[in-house]
């Protein structure tokens, strides 16, 4: 298997009217690192996001996840595939209002193929491992800002991804909930999952192990942290 969980050669993403997502954007990214993508608004960071996580295709170029060529599957093979080796986060959690935080992270597994004790189980144990066991029977409104993010950490988890994609993980929280949401990616990536952040947070960027710089749709840096 290639230790490459994220392949992407010479890719593409144009849309309506000559407006360019990406453009002839080459990065590969090993299992276990721990990368942010960086950049202004309008940058191309969402763009990179979308064709990352399988939920659009490129234009152009090759893509490859987790050793599949994207362009060759099918859209239930893409489902499959996001469904059982990609988590996402993202900066507004997108939790089901009126469901348990048990039940929001459980129903992150409906496309796996688990059958519901064992969901209920794995989503009970990804909740304790982001410290919201006491929290299970609580619906999002019950819920701070930073417990409704470690929920969707969770839901993540449940899926015991090979690769995570955050977007703005910290963008909506404060300091302190922000503080400890970045703790547990950092655990996560030392687990071995490998951890993409998408931001426009540089301080936040420069405590991960790269970055990748985006600007108007183009990769225009990429670096790695100096000890």
């Amino acid at each position: 298997m290639s230790d490459a969980i994220i392949s992407l050669r010479g890719v593409t993403r144009a849309f309506a009217g000559g407006v360019f997502g990406l453009r002839d954007v080459t990065l590969e990214i090993a299992r276990g690192e721990l990368v942010a993508i960086v950049g202004p608004s309008g940058s191309g960071k969402s763009t990179m996001l979308n064709i990352i996580g399988t939920l659009d295709r490129a234009s152009s170029g090759t893509v490859e996840i987790d050793g599949h060529d994207v362009a060759r599957l099918k859209d239930s093979d893409l489902s499959a595939l996001r469904a059982r080796r990609i988590g996402f986060v993202f900066q507004h959690f997108h939790l089901s209002p009126g469901v348990s935080a048990l039940d929001n992270v459980a129903d992150g597994l409906l496309y796996t193929g688990v059958g519901r004790a064992e969901r209920r189980r794995r989503a009970e144990a990804a909740l304790d491992q982001v410290g919201l066991a006491h929290r299970l029977g609580h619906r999002p409104h019950q819920m701070s800002g930073g417990e409704k993010q470690r929920t969707a950490i969770a839901r993540a988890l449940a899926r015991r991804p090979a690769l995570l994609l955050a977007d703005e993980p910290t963008g909506a929280l404060d300091s302190s909930s922000g503080e400890g949401v970045v703790q547990l990616l950092l655990e996560l990536h030392r687990s071995g999952t490998a951890v993409v952040v998408i931001t426009h947070d540089r301080d936040l960027a420069a405590r991960l192990d790269r970055q990748a710089s985006m600007r108007d749709g183009e990769l225009v840096d990429d670096r790695r942290r100096t000890a």
